[in-house]
């Protein structure tokens, strides 16, 4: 049977993640920092030492905030300038989603920040979801050269979304990659692949650990009120090499029916 060729990529922002991740066997890191708020881009620093540690490629978000996809003028020349100065800290690539106020996928902006990208691979993320319609945001990012999409089939997890995603597989015919992530486990990634046919997949792996400050002072909060501070998340090595384990039990043949 013909082999195929996974590839895992695990959603980090420290150094210490990184290089458990890629202990652990993965192939590709996405950077990100306050994974709270979904991932933003992080700071030269960080990119700089994870560069430093780690020999499998990097991914840097390039995202100015929080919350909605939508940006303004200010912040899509921040974008820009976050592009560039990426690709001179030697990233393998960047991560981004724009979108227009109607939910649809902002064309012509995407398009300029894979120009300005080259010759760095770059991946729509998550955004793609929150569009207002999965098939023409497919082919509205194939038209910006972006590389791959990242998608749950526009579900909370690609296990709700499998479906979706099996169809936006098919629908892309090798035109651009998708990758699969959104609450994956090395409990479901097996199944996940089976179902969807998917050969790329994204998982964030934070696990809790607490911190190792023995002084808490709880009369006030540096951050948000919902946050635990005296609490950190790590992605552990075990972990990816759990998901790289399943993986590699479908890696050397054609993925076949869950059913089968």
């Amino acid at each position: 049977m013909e082999s195929v060729i996974i590839m895992l990529e695990i959603c980090v922002d420290s150094v210490e993640s990184a290089i458990a991740s890629q202990a652990g066997g993965a192939q590709r890191l996405e950077l990100c920092s306050d994974l709270n708020e979904g991932g933003i881009t992080p700071s030269d620093g960080l990119i700089q030492a994870v560069r430093k540690h780690v020999e499998i490629q990097v991914f840097v978000m390039v995202r100015p905030r929080g919350g909605d996809s939508f940006y303004t003028n200010y912040e899509f020349d921040v974008m820009k300038a976050d592009v560039i100065r990426a690709k001179e800290l030697e990233a393998d690539g960047i991560v981004v989603g724009l979108l227009d106020q109607d939910g649809h996928v902002d064309v012509e902006r995407t398009r300029k920040l894979v120009r300005l990208a080259h010759p760095m691979e770059v991946t729509f993320h998550r955004a793609f979801d929150m569009s207002a319609d999965l098939d023409e945001s497919l082919e509205r990012v194939i038209e910006t050269g972006a590389h791959r999409i990242l998608t749950s089939g526009g579900a909370q997890t690609v296990s709700q979304g499998a479906e979706q995603v099996a169809r936006l597989i098919d629908a892309a015919k090798g035109r651009i990659r998708i990758m699969v992530g959104g609450g994956i486990r090395q409990e479901n990634i097996r199944k996940i692949a089976l179902r969807t046919k998917a050969t790329e997949f994204h998982c964030s792996l934070r696990t809790r650990t607490q911190s190792p400050v023995t002084f808490h002072n709880h009369s006030l909060k540096m951050g948000s009120v919902a946050n635990d501070e005296f609490a950190r998340y790590v992605v552990l090595e075990e972990n990816v090499r759990g998901l790289c384990e399943e993986l590699n039990t479908i890696s050397s043949g054609v993925l076949q029916d869950v059913h089968e």
